[in-house]
């Protein structure tokens, strides 16, 4: 997740090529941290010394505390974000926060009562193979609720060439499988744009590596520290979890410390290579000798250029207009200030429906509600993008880049700009052609592996047959979106979430690793969303073309949706309680959207 996150280094490294110091904790500073890594320590013991029934038991009192403190945590984060309690889009604190949290301790439980019963996690869930030979895991839906309010949305996660459906099943579970082998003690440094990204990331320490954790939130996540503490308490009580605060003189004493076993990051590749090698000519030098100055192992998520691909088809105006709203909210959502937020729509050059979209596009991306640029660092990032691009459209807080076909596209390909700044691209071709030029461009193009979308009508889709199928497994992400957002992956738990397979410390790209995967698969390769072409009503059978039904009108998500705010709360409420009368004045709101 690319950001203004803070840059520790291990100390006493230097903060530049001129050799200053990087900053200090003073003692006090240092002893409360030995003392909260010493706890965790102790709290090793404890996890490991619980059965696989104690753990369920305990995640169970976590999701307890969890929805006790939701509305506070969703409205103290969009009040941090400058959304007060009229704004149209606070909803989004709701879904980003705690509903994420809630449907990863739900999933997570399912899993860990499934192996304490003696059962796999994978009992009853479709296995098959994907194209390559691949294991694929149909990982969403799985309930009958979610069959329901996501009508229409399934995900896959495919595994690495060579693993078989019996070795994906011997494997499921990972570190619970062996739940007395303690991991130690993990360091994890939290995202500071998303709320429910640290709290995923500590959950999967614990989970898929016996991992106990000390988290450093972000300073941009400050305000949230007693909500967290409320919510996690019944980790932090018998020692699974210490939350610290700090700045980089934090971050540079905690990544420096022995006692963690590992680093996990959610940040920037700059924040990553500070860590992994430090900073000025002593790190060109390590990198050059291969001799990082961290010593133990790190994973990470850091985001990357996010491609929007639209297959040209033959649209009506109605699909025009729905899906500029949606690569609006690919862009939009949080301000920008995601990791997988969509920044470069490519478009074929050859479609004759390609100026009345851009035009659908502006529309959208300028009707959207205005929202304050919050995240450190943005306002700079958006004037890179001016310099570069300087007869962009400026649309209030936002940037619109249409690149002509002879324009240079270098700035728009190689930054991730984290903040309102789409981008249009275009490349020549229909049909097969132009969908196996647009995975090319993506793959070679764009930097970073982390996410990639792709919208393309059922008629289309179903003329291109194989040939469809086989550029998506051409596609190199970690998250695949196919008529939906990838952040739909992100919030779906038992879903992978993290950059293709291949990167090293050396070019570490979008990451290393995956996080949440509530069923524990080990050898994951990607993850992949499908969604509905068509929303509610044109999504009803007769009208839809031969695509997925869905009883979503335009969902809680989009930026376009008018009661999206009141929507994404209910359904929190709704997963925090289950109160069936509420679920219902929520779904007529959704109605409404």
């Amino acid at each position: 997740m690319t950001s203004a996150t803070t840059r520790p280094t291990t100390a006493p490294a230097t903060t530049a090529a001129t050799g200053a110091k990087a900053p200090t904790v003073d003692e006090g500073e240092r002893e409360r941290l030995d003392s909260a890594i010493a706890e965790l320590q102790t709290g090793t013991a404890t996890w490991a010394a619980l059965t696989l029934a104690q753990r369920v038991t305990l995640l169970r009192a976590v999701r307890t505390s969890v929805a006790a403190a939701a509305e506070d945590w969703a409205v103290t984060a969009a009040a941090s974000k400058g959304l007060d309690a009229r704004h149209p889009l606070r909803g989004e604190e709701w879904l980003s926060g705690p509903y994420a949290v809630l449907g990863y301790l739900d999933a997570a439980t399912e899993t860990l009562s499934r192996l304490a019963a003696g059962r796999n996690p994978l009992d009853g869930v479709r296995i098959d193979r994907a194209p390559g030979g691949r294991t694929r895991v149909h990982a969403f839906p799985l309930t009958g609720i979610d069959r329901f309010l996501l009508s229409g949305f399934t995900g896959e996660v495919w595994l690495e060439p060579g693993i078989t459906p019996n070795g994906a099943r011997a494997a499921a579970g990972l570190a619970q499988r062996t739940p007395a082998d303690s991991g130690g003690v993990g360091l994890v440094l939290g995202a500071g744009n998303v709320t429910a990204i640290p709290v995923l990331d500590v959950l999967y320490e614990l989970l898929a590596h016996n991992r106990t954790a000390l988290l450093k939130v972000n300073p941009t996540q400050d305000a949230l520290v007693p909500v967290f503490k409320r919510a996690l308490a019944p980790l932090i009580g018998p020692g699974l979890l210490r939350i610290v605060r700090g700045g980089p003189a934090v971050g540079a004493y905690l990544t420096g410390h022995r006692s963690f076993a590992h680093v996990h990051i959610t940040g920037s590749a700059a924040t990553f290579d500070a860590i992994v090698w430090g900073t000025g000519a002593a790190a060109a030098r390590r990198r050059r000798e291969d001799r990082p100055q961290l010593k133990k192992p790190i994973t990470a998520e850091l985001g990357g250029v996010s491609p929007i691909i639209v297959v040209p088809g033959r649209w009506t105006d109605a699909d025009l207009a729905y899906q500029a709203e949606h690569v609006a909210t690919m862009r939009l959502q949080n301000g920008g200030h995601n990791c997988i937020a969509g920044q470069v729509v490519i478009l074929s050059e050859d479609w004759d429906q390609a100026d009345a979209f851009r035009a659908a596009l502006r529309r959208a991306y300028a009707n959207a509600p205005e929202r304050p640029i919050w995240y450190p660092g943005s306002t700079a990032r958006m004037d890179l993008a001016t310099d570069a691009y300087p007869e962009a459209l400026v649309l209030g807080d936002r940037l619109l880049v249409e690149v002509e076909a002879d324009a240079d596209a270098t700035a728009l390909q190689r930054t991730e700009y984290f903040s309102p700044v789409l981008g249009v691209v275009s490349v020549p071709g229909t049909g097969q052609d132009f969908l196996d030029a647009a995975v090319a461009y993506a793959n070679d193009e764009l930097q970073g592996t982390l996410g990639a979308n792709l919208l393309i009508d059922p008629a289309t889709e179903k003329a291109l047959g194989a040939g469809f199928d086989r550029a998506i497994t051409a596609l190199r992400y970690g998250s695949i979106a196919i008529n939906g957002w990838t952040a739909f992956g992100f919030l779906t738990p038992t879903l992978s979430w993290g950059a293709f397979p291949g990167n090293t410390v050396q070019d570490v790209g979008s990451g290393i690793g995956v996080v949440h995967n509530a069923l524990l698969l080990d050898g994951v390769e990607r993850s992949i969303v499908r969604g509905p072409f068509r929303p509610l009503p044109r999504a009803l059978p007769g009208l839809n073309g031969g695509g997925r039904f869905t009883i979503l009108p335009t969902p809680p998500w989009f930026v376009s949706a008018r009661t999206g705010a009141e929507v994404s709360e209910g359904l929190t409420r709704f997963r925090a309680d289950g109160g069936v009368l509420g679920l219902v004045k929520t779904l007529a709101r959704a109605l409404r959207a």
